[in-house]
């Protein structure tokens, strides 16, 4: 397998922002940078405090994705980040917000 086509597979990526990441947007800001990419799955408020971001895309649609998320204005609040791309299972069908 060449590394294009493997660039083409599906992947996940599973993100957690640590920081002043609820209650300023974060979660419906995320939603509307999600639209501009071939992404699905979901970002969510933990009860902890930080923000989840489950995302299933080809690797590199995915990067885009995180880096346009990095350059907006709500990173500002996120002092760390957790990141894993364990493999995409094709469970989602939009990007959406997720509810506790």
């Amino acid at each position: 397998m060449t590394k294009s086509e493997k660039n083409k597979m599906p992947r996940r990526l599973v993100a957690t922002f640590d920081g002043r990441v609820q209650g300023v947007g974060f979660r419906f800001t995320t939603v509307e940078i999600a639209r501009g990419f071939a992404v699905t799955g979901y970002v969510q408020n933990m009860m902890e405090g930080s923000v989840r971001l489950v995302a299933e895309g080809e690797e590199e649609e995915l990067t885009r994705f995180l880096n346009a998320l990095r350059d907006s204005h709500i990173f500002r609040y996120v002092t760390r980040e957790d990141l894993s791309w364990p493999t995409a299972t094709g469970e989602f069908d939009s990007f959406v917000i997720r509810y506790s």
